[in-house]
């Protein structure tokens, strides 16, 4: 039976445009939108009304790199696919790409494989996969060609972790190659590992092994150096290169040097280095482990490059890298050795509300927020105009976004299955208030309606920047 809801009195954001428009969904799509008041919306009838009167109406955000159950230095991280998709519902995202790991010595497949078992039946909204590379060889380099063809365009290799994920320069400049010939994005981990792994030893022969020092050991000109490499072994494949997580100012000078030749290059930073900084990392009594990611927190003066790289496009996307673990019983694994703390942050259900945060302190534009946190990742990940947008045809994934609600970010309060918050007391102005998953209520005035399995796997095109 065809339902219509019709969702009244907003101001429609996307990344092009605001507009007071009324927008009418059916079957789970958008059926059309038009100016508030006109005739041609007086005269839409539906099942169900949502009145957005001082709302924004925008897409449901795109989070294009999240890690559920990620397996992580003899543990795992503690969101699975459904309580991490609820959460992410609560902070209005509605699509995330999930990366499906290549264990070592096994088939891409197999991984892949694995990744759809997690999160098949259990996700709240919708999701995609990317393809950690571990294990580059000849019989992985052709499955890169098969996992295009059915929808796993991207695929994340690690400049990092030396014996865990890491390839070195002529494993990457194969798989680069690859990716080049088959419309496949690589995506990019870029620190120097090996280095580093040096500079971890040298730090912990000192007695220096409290979290601090994982921040001091991860240099940002080892970063800088990594990103440079990165992009000029993209260069000899022609291949387009998307770079995760940059944290350093001098990382995003490379990026920005490379974007100034016209190079297909890419960069995402995240929520924790336009928030954060190695003042949280530097707190007492091991408190600083709940800040433990890679690429690290960074000193504050980064900040300001990295919103100015968001504003000039140097960078284009704004994604989590959600990949919780506990303080107690997970971060803990690294009492007296900073080296051994899960690296990840939680942060999936945070950022829609901080970019607006951002929007309120004068960092972006809104339109630029849905650029960054919806838009473009949808574009970059072969995703758009299904999702991303409110548009004829569009998947009707919608947020009815209160930009005056005033609230404060709480682990006492949050969704995500993690015992502490990143954000703990930090006050934010805006919130969302209802989310449309393909037209279903998942969040209903702040209530979840949704349930798992509701979410589909979407398969995705090559990206939309590349020729």
């Amino acid at each position: 039976m065809s339902t219509r809801t019709l969702i009244r009195g907003g101001l429609v954001i996307t990344a092009s445009d605001e507009t007071h428009a009324d927008v009418l969904i059916e079957d789970g799509r958008i059926a059309a939108l038009a100016a508030h008041g006109s005739t041609v919306a007086q005269g839409w009838t539906a099942d169900r009304v949502l009145d957005a009167t001082d709302r924004y109406v925008i897409p449901g955000g795109v989070d294009a790199h999240t890690h559920m159950e990620m397996p992580f230095g003899g543990t795992f991280a503690s969101d699975t696919f459904e309580t991490g998709t609820r959460a992410a519902a609560w902070g209005g995202t509605t699509t995330i790409v999930d990366f499906a790991v290549q264990s070592k010595g096994q088939a891409l497949r197999a991984g892949l494989d694995a990744w759809y078992a997690k999160a098949d039946g259990r996700c709240a909204i919708d999701y995609g996969f990317h393809m950690i590379l571990s294990d580059v060889h000849e019989g992985s380099l052709k499955e890169m060609d098969l996992l295009v063809a059915e929808g796993i365009t991207s695929f994340k290799l690690f400049m990092a972790y030396p014996g865990v994920f890491y390839s070195d320069d002529g494993q990457i400049l194969r798989a680069m190659q690859r990716a080049a010939g088959n419309g496949g994005l690589v995506m990019m981990h870029a620190e120097n590992g090996i280095a580093i792994d040096v500079l971890v030893e040298q730090a912990l022969a000192r007695g220096e092994r409290d979290p601090r020092h994982h921040g001091e050991v991860r240099k940002t000109l080892l970063e800088a150096e990594a990103t440079h490499r990165a992009i000029q072994l993209a260069r000899v494949a022609g291949a387009p290169l998307y770079v995760v997580h940059v944290s350093a100012e001098e990382a995003l000078a490379e990026l920005a040097a490379a974007r100034d030749k016209g190079l297909p290059v890419f960069g995402e930073t995240c929520p924790q280095y336009l928030f954060l900084s190695t003042d949280n990392l530097a707190e007492p009594d091991f408190e600083g482990a709940k800040y433990v990611c890679s690429t690290p927190l960074r000193p504050k003066e980064h900040q300001a490059a990295l919103w100015r790289g968001l504003r000039t496009n140097d960078l284009q996307v704004v994604s989590t890298d959600h990949c919780p673990f506990c303080f107690t019983g997970q971060k803990e694994l690294g009492r007296g050795d900073f080296s051994k703390i899960p690296n990840g942050l939680p942060g999936v259900e945070n950022r829609m509300d901080l970019l607006h945060q951002a929007v309120v302190d004068g960092h972006i534009s809104r339109r630029r927020w849905i650029e960054i946190a919806c838009a473009t990742p949808a574009r970059m990940f072969g995703l758009y105009p299904k999702k991303g947008t409110i548009a004829p045809g569009a998947d009707a994934d919608i947020v009815l976004y209160d930009p005056h609600a005033e609230q404060v970010v709480s682990a006492e309060t949050h969704h995500m299955n993690v015992d502490y918050s990143a954000y703990e007391g930090r006050r934010l102005t805006g919130q969302v208030e209802t989310v449309l998953s393909r037209g279903e209520p998942v969040i209903e005035q702040r209530k979840f309606t949704g349930r798992a399995g509701h979410g589909c796997y979407v398969p995705r095109a090559t990206c939309q920047y590349l020729g």
